[in-house]
């Protein structure tokens, strides 16, 4: 299957899967006959999400194509976070509901000259949980970690603002799962939001999903 999704034949997947094991940068769960693979951990997973911000824009081939890019642009699966549009929405409704404390939006990386570590382009950023925030979590089921300190949050591949991430990120990642408000797509990191999930994030972060001018890609490219 991971073969197909890439247009590679099994024997190159088998062997680039091999070398990334082997490198430490996937895991590898075997059950009976099948062999599971997963990212070793968030470092990895941010890596991945630099080189997709720094990687250039593929070409869209077929509607399969450009419907999966457009999925995982709207909601995704981030290793243990949700990032994407969703990800974005949410970030920006618990700041302007004073749940959380930070920016209130990236870098504006169009305006950028030269690479961005020599203009001190910070991909990562610190966020904090208000008083009120704790409170209105929980209400949320989200359990936050004792002792929460700073939040991680960083730029979006797609979107090019912040998301939240880190043990914050995950505890929301599993309280919108628990509660039935996102399922995952079959075949990829893409999430679908329930009819559960669209009430929900109205009544609790005045969030209209889905979004009322959804981006749709360019024909030809993607991301």
């Amino acid at each position: 299957m991971l073969a197909a999704e890439a247009g590679v034949r099994p024997s190159t997947a088998s062997g680039h899967l091999r070398k990334l094991t082997e490198r430490g940068l996937l895991e590898v769960l075997a059950t009976g006959r099948y062999r599971y693979y997963r990212l070793a951990g968030p470092d990895v997973a941010r890596l991945v999400e630099v080189i997709g911000r720094l990687a250039p824009a593929q070409p869209v081939r077929s509607l399969r194509e450009g419907t999966r890019a457009h999925a995982l642009r709207l909601a995704r699966r981030c290793y243990d976070h949700i990032s994407g549009r969703l990800g974005v929405a949410v970030t920006d409704a618990l700041r302007e509901h004073g749940l959380l404390e930070g920016p209130d939006s990236a870098p504006d990386l169009a305006n950028v000259s030269g690479d961005r570590l020599s203009v001190r382009v910070r991909d990562e950023v610190d966020y904090r949980v208000t008083e009120a925030g704790h409170d209105a979590l929980a209400a949320l089921g989200v359990v936050l970690p004792p002792k929460l300190g700073a939040v991680r949050c960083c730029i979006d591949w797609t979107e090019q603002r912040y998301h939240i991430a880190g043990p914050l990120g995950a505890a929301v990642l599993h309280a919108f799962d628990s509660a039935g408000w996102i399922t995952p797509a079959p075949t990829h990191r893409a999430l679908r939001v329930t009819e559960k999930g669209t009430a929900g994030l109205r009544e609790h972060l005045s969030i209209t999903w889905p979004p009322s001018n959804p981006t749709r890609l360019e024909p030809g490219r993607h991301r």
